[in-house]
């Protein structure tokens, strides 16, 4: 990361979301890690909330914070895979205003370095919404990691040069 350390650092507003079937509150483990980076960044913790894998719940949650002034991003962990109950992916195509692809392709070549060829079946990926950024991590604890560290942490510092997701965030709207 290239840290202009003569920029201002600007605390943006996160929201985490966990996408499951089977986790509950009390083991959701990847949505602990991704709160406990969004705010060990510097970040606000704006919203947190766990889903089933259901397309309509998860757009419905993701609208109330795209309309939402207090929520800039959304992180989600989980239902990127390839089974018929994640429908992560399915659910951000019914909001998206546009897509950002490099997150997904850069996720899964930064995953390969860690699981290998076993990154081919994450279908993580990032849009923009509304005027809200909203990327799609696996439900793993790794692969949530990798993503915040390995991506979101520089992309999310105003101070990251030679840009950043946070300089574009008065412009998402421009038409």
């Amino acid at each position: 990361m290239a840290v202009d350390t003569s920029r201002t650092f600007k605390p943006i507003n996160i929201a985490v979301l966990t996408v499951s079937d089977t986790r509950g509150p009390e083991d959701d483990t990847s949505g602990d890690i991704l709160a406990e980076r969004v705010k060990a960044a510097g970040h606000v913790l704006a919203a947190r909330a766990l889903e089933k894998d259901d397309v309509p719940r998860i757009v419905s949650r993701l609208q109330n914070w795209m309309d939402d002034r207090n929520v800039d991003a959304v992180v989600i962990t989980g239902g990127t895979g390839l089974t018929g109950r994640d429908v992560t992916p399915e659910a951000l195509d019914r909001v998206k205003t546009r897509d950002i692809p490099g997150f997904g392709e850069l996720f899964r070549w930064l995953s390969y370095k860690t699981i290998g060829t076993s990154t081919i079946q994450s279908r993580a990926c990032a849009v923009v919404a509304r005027g809200t950024y909203i990327f799609a991590l696996p439900g793993s604890n790794g692969a949530v990691k990798d993503g915040w560290d390995g991506i979101l942490a520089e992309q999310l510092d105003s101070r990251n040069r030679p840009c950043n997701f946070v300089e574009l965030m008065p412009r998402l709207l421009e038409k």
